[in-house]
């Protein structure tokens, strides 16, 4: 059983966030606590992508920017697996150079010093060498670096399951056992 928190920013993305909170709430069997911590323009851009706020209607822990009182700012409460998605460039950015100046840049803090998993679903194209250069110093520092970039060999119909190709992907990378479309099944 693992302790996920989900964060999301205000990229451009936030049907990401839907498919994997939807697909999440079956999994929990495997996830003893999940949370869920939204930027003020990741709700912004929600309502803009997704026209709804369904975001409230998950059975998650909600946390605002400034909750330093969660328990994931801290290595003492036990989240094993943080996953930001859509993951801004100025969220990666400030995650690289060790700036916690929110609850998910120190929730990102703390996961990596502990040597827990940090995914961030990087969302933007193209990326410029300053991006890249943040991607390494992540992933040096422990963290994966899984790009939106869906896939297209499950032949999906709907956005959905185009945003659930990448989705997947993030759950597989979480450590979490998932019943979905294979290579070579």
């Amino acid at each position: 059983m693992q302790k996920i928190v989900v964060a999301v920013t205000g990229a451009s993305g936030s049907i990401y966030a839907k498919v994997l909170l939807e697909k999440l709430s079956k999994l929990n069997n495997q996830i003893s606590e999940l949370s869920l911590l939204m930027t003020t323009n990741a709700k912004s851009v929600w309502a803009t992508e997704l026209e709804n706020d369904d975001y409230l209607n998950y059975n998650v822990k909600h946390y605002t920017q400034q909750d330093f009182d969660a328990p994931f700012a801290s290595g003492s409460g036990q989240y094993q697996t943080m996953i930001i998605i859509p993951c801004s460039m100025g969220t990666l950015g400030r995650i690289a150079q060790g700036i916690s100046n929110d609850l998910i840049t120190r929730a990102a803090d703390v996961i990596l010093k502990e040597r827990r998993k940090l995914i961030c679903v990087a969302r933007e194209t193209p990326y410029n060498l300053i991006h890249i250069k943040n991607m390494e110093t992540i992933t040096l520092a422990g963290g994966i670096i899984c790009p939106a970039t869906p896939s297209f060999y499950s032949k999906p119909k709907t956005i959905e399951e185009v945003a659930a190709t990448v989705v997947d992907r993030v759950i597989d990378l979480a450590g979490l056992q998932l019943d979905t479309y294979r290579w070579g099944k």
